[in-house]
């Protein structure tokens, strides 16, 4: 059973209240994601990743297509009773406390008093705001905000969780501790599912990801997979290595630069890593580093698919002659 299964999803806006023009946000969009899994949706502003999100949590409803998660219709509301959601920008009430907040994000999701409130300052410790537990949110910034909705999207401990750009107005210190925390709750068995266009995050994080662009799918794939595939060649450093290790490594046919006393040496992609490691150390070298040097990041993987088509904002429209089905 997938954790997420999306089948020809379609979204079509209408342009005006008397229009019979549309703006497709979505496009047949297929996909599924597994349980277990970190799986990012990258794509730049406007590619359809929070209409995706908002059709997947039934905020919106689509055009055409079908989804289901955790083996159940969308509209099931079994379902929901097991998700979590980050909006992309939410809205909390400023004159609630962090802990208060949380007490009745917990009420709704139907936890007693005494579970909710330890749900809630458990939660709080997790995203680093234990110390602000019993500051009003009027006072809270914007990466403070991030954080806390963060934890409210975990209050009923779901299976699968839902993020909207969740790095969005952490500083480094808040990014890492989000970054850890999806980290752990993969190691827990939670499904993630969360877009962004920030590149390293999702290269961190992601087992795999899916690029859209256009409200259209580009590539969808693994991660590890996409990225050992651009290895160009292996780089080895040593530090002001002898004259036999050399020679012993010129089997290899490196293609060397010194750098004051650093020796680096590039190797081919295909050659054996364990028998140039071995070469090096048992000729008395001293290893800084082994690494594999990329054709190409994740940003450069993004932006070879997000390029290839990237549409104008002035787009043509959708003319559909039935009405719009919501």
């Amino acid at each position: 059973m997938w954790a997420v299964e999306i089948t020809g999803l379609t979204k079509d806006y209408r342009l005006g209240f008397w229009s019979k023009n549309y703006k497709r946000a979505l496009d047949h969009l297929s996909l599924a994601v597994e349980p277990g899994e970190v799986f990012g949706l990258l794509g730049p502003n406007g590619a359809g990743k929070t209409t995706l999100l908002k059709l997947l949590l039934r905020l919106i409803f689509p055009t055409a297509g079908s989804a289901s998660i955790l083996g159940r219709p969308l509209g099931d509301v079994r379902a929901h009773a097991r998700l979590g959601y980050l909006p992309e920008n939410p809205y909390f009430y400023d004159h609630l406390t962090a802990a208060e907040f949380l007490n009745y994000a917990g009420w709704l999701c139907g936890l007693d008093g005494v579970k909710r409130r330890h749900r809630g300052y458990e939660l709080l410790e997790r995203v680093g705001l234990a110390g602000s537990a019993d500051v009003p949110m009027r006072r809270f910034s914007k990466g403070m905000a991030q954080r806390l909705g963060i934890a409210q999207a975990l209050v009923n401990d779901p299976e699968v969780i839902f993020l909207d750009e969740p790095m969005s107005g952490l500083d480094p210190l808040g990014r890492r501790q989000v970054r850890d925390l999806v980290l752990d709750l993969r190691r827990n068995g939670k499904t993630i599912f969360f877009s962004t266009h920030i590149l390293p995050d999702a290269e961190a994080l992601c087992d795999r990801v899916a690029v859209l662009n256009g409200g259209r799918l580009q590539d969808v794939g693994n991660l590890q997979e996409i990225l050992r595939s651009s290895v160009e060649s292996i780089e080895l450093v040593l530090d002001d290595p002898p004259a036999q290790a050399l020679e012993a490594l010129a089997r290899f046919n490196p293609t060397s630069t010194r750098n004051g006393n650093l020796m680096r040496l590039e190797l081919s992609a295909n050659a054996d890593v364990d028998a140039v490691l071995g070469a090096a150390l048992a000729a008395g070298a001293r290893v800084v580093s082994l690494s594999p040097v990329k054709l190409y990041s994740l940003e450069d993987y993004f932006l070879s698919r997000v390029q290839g088509r990237a549409p104008s904002s002035r787009e043509e429209p959708v003319s559909r002659p039935e009405a719009a089905r919501r």
